[in-house]
């Protein structure tokens, strides 16, 4: 419990940019969701349009929202320009204010809905203006029902709060992905206690606010309002303590070898005197469109995934002349440097159990072909819509009974625990030899090769000081040393190390 406790009390920076990113989104929402509420009081169809609106979103899941306005702002940028942000707290704010937005505006329809005629015609009798009715005894009689709306939504908006670290906006998601993808329960643990007790904590002190308007204290609301604005200026503070527009900020996906792989980069460049700042768990769809824009600066891709992903290539090429190619187009269509090849390949491969494929005698795909109706295929979250996957199930004419997505940790656990027949696993996971697994070839060459590369944006291509540090990296990983490094951070009892360690010892290993 030591590791709990110790993990907690550093979370203070996840935690402030929890708390922001909350905060503007309720805020928001409010700002949006009273107006429109006055205005559906005294217009059905209003009424009927905005609510219907509201429920639409919230049957959008929380991720999905989140993930859809990362090409809803990159598309923007043709009208508002180059310094739109498309990943971070931007997005993440507008996805949570709509995700906001319906309990707010439900209790306040309802609560306007459900004024007292009499109390009203009292207070046109007494020549109320509009303003003043809505001022002087709308606001002040739906104000308890409002209360219980934004509590809602603050819940809500809190939690979903957690997801915004797929789009590089850092939260208490942070802890809570890394520690799944590296079967660091304690960190997972940390993260859903520290997100959980925020909750609790503006539940509470919203809870406070709402009583007292519902007794008319004004002294118990106004303590209220002002322990809530505390609060969140505290948390403004702290982040704007540890904000640095210099920071170099270095992008990981959501397997282990990515986040090994930013600490190893991320301490060569500390030690050349860089702020490094790490963006943790970021869906591999918006990584290099990340890199391009500049909203990251730095990050580890492979070469079959930019070649089919980014340049929409179906055609197989030598590894050389692929690596060429990518390398030319980046700095060409995106002003991207590809610094060079770490040394080794992460490609996906398929893999079985070796006594699964002894007893079904499959050795390849083409072996696989006429069994896999039979069988289960699991894979990581994205795939059953990658290219390569299209590309080597049109190749071998493959279909199997199920496909089931996974996260890349939980993923080999379901091909011990007999869950999938089939993994997708990687070439570079030290798991495929500690569980004795089986890689199927690939005789017609669907699949094509998965060099990683080190890429760098626009605005750090030219830094000389930065390119000196990296540059040792270059070629400086095998196989093995990136398979024993992901296997020390994957394997699960003594000599599990975190990604931060293993990244040491990888840089011991490789004579850094």
């Amino acid at each position: 419990m030591s590791g709990f406790w110790e993990i907690l009390l550093g979370l203070g920076d996840k935690l402030a940019a929890h708390i922001v990113l909350a905060a503007s989104a309720i805020g928001l929402g409010i700002a949006v969701a009273l107006p429109l509420a006055v205005w559906a009081s005294r217009s059905q169809p209003v009424a009927r349009l905005a609510l219907g609106f509201a429920s639409l979103v919230q049957t959008i899941p929380a991720l999905a929202l989140l993930a859809l306005f990362f090409p809803i702002l990159l598309s923007l940028r043709v009208v508002f320009g180059e310094d739109l942000p498309t990943l971070g707290f931007l997005p993440a704010l507008l996805a949570l204010a709509l995700y906001a937005l319906l309990p707010i505006l439900r209790n306040a329809v309802t609560a306007q809905a459900n004024l007292d005629p009499g109390v009203l015609e009292a207070a046109d009798g007494v020549g109320m203006t509009g303003w003043q009715k809505l001022a002087l005894v709308e606001a002040p009689l739906s104000a308890p029902f409002v209360m219980a709306g934004i509590r809602t939504a603050s819940v809500w908006t809190i939690g979903a709060a957690t997801l915004a670290t797929t789009i590089g906006q850092p939260s208490l998601g942070d802890p809570i992905f890394a520690g799944l993808q590296t079967q660091n329960w304690a960190l997972v643990l940390a993260g859903c206690f520290a997100s959980a007790a925020l909750a609790l904590v503006a539940d509470a002190l919203l809870g406070l606010i709402e009583r007292g308007l519902i007794k008319r204290k004004r002294l118990q609301w106004a303590g209220g309002m002002v322990a809530v604005a505390l609060g969140i200026a505290a948390a403004l503070t702290y982040q704007a303590a540890g904000d640095d527009e210099d920071a170099i900020v270095i992008a990981s996906k959501q397997f282990s070898e990515q986040y090994i792989l930013a600490q190893l980069i991320g301490s060569r460049l500390e030690a050349a005197g860089y702020r490094v700042e790490y963006r943790d768990g970021l869906g591999s769809a918006v990584v290099h469109s990340a890199v391009a824009s500049g909203s990251i600066d730095i990050s580890v891709d492979y070469t079959g995934t930019i070649w089919t992903n980014e340049m929409k290539r179906t055609d197989q090429v030598g590894r050389e002349e692929m690596y060429q190619e990518i390398k030319a187009w980046d700095m060409r269509e995106n002003g991207v440097l590809v610094l060079g090849r770490l040394g080794f390949e992460n490609a996906y491969a398929f893999a079985m159990r070796e006594d699964r494929s002894a007893e079904l005698g499959v050795t390849s795909l083409e072996d696989l072909v006429p069994v896999a109706p039979q069988l289960t295929v699991g894979g990581d979250p994205e795939f059953f819509e990658r290219p390569e996957w299209i590309a080597v199930r049109d190749a071998y004419g493959m279909r199997f009974r199920e496909t089931r997505n996974f996260s890349p940790t939980f993923m080999y656990n379901a091909l011990r625990s007999g869950e999938a027949d089939v993994i997708s696993a990687y070439t570079s996971d030290g798991r495929i030899a500690a569980d004795r697994l089986v890689v199927l070839a690939d005789p017609r060459e669907a699949l094509p090769s998965y060099d990683a590369m080190l890429m760098l944006s626009p605005r750090i291509a030219d830094d000389r000081t930065l390119i000196a540090a990296l540059e040792p990296l270059i070629g400086a990983i095998d196989v093995e040393a990136m398979r024993e490094a992901n296997y020390a951070v994957d394997r699960e009892g003594e000599g599990k190390l975190s990604p931060e360690d293993a990244a040491a010892e990888l840089a011991k290993k490789i004579g850094l």
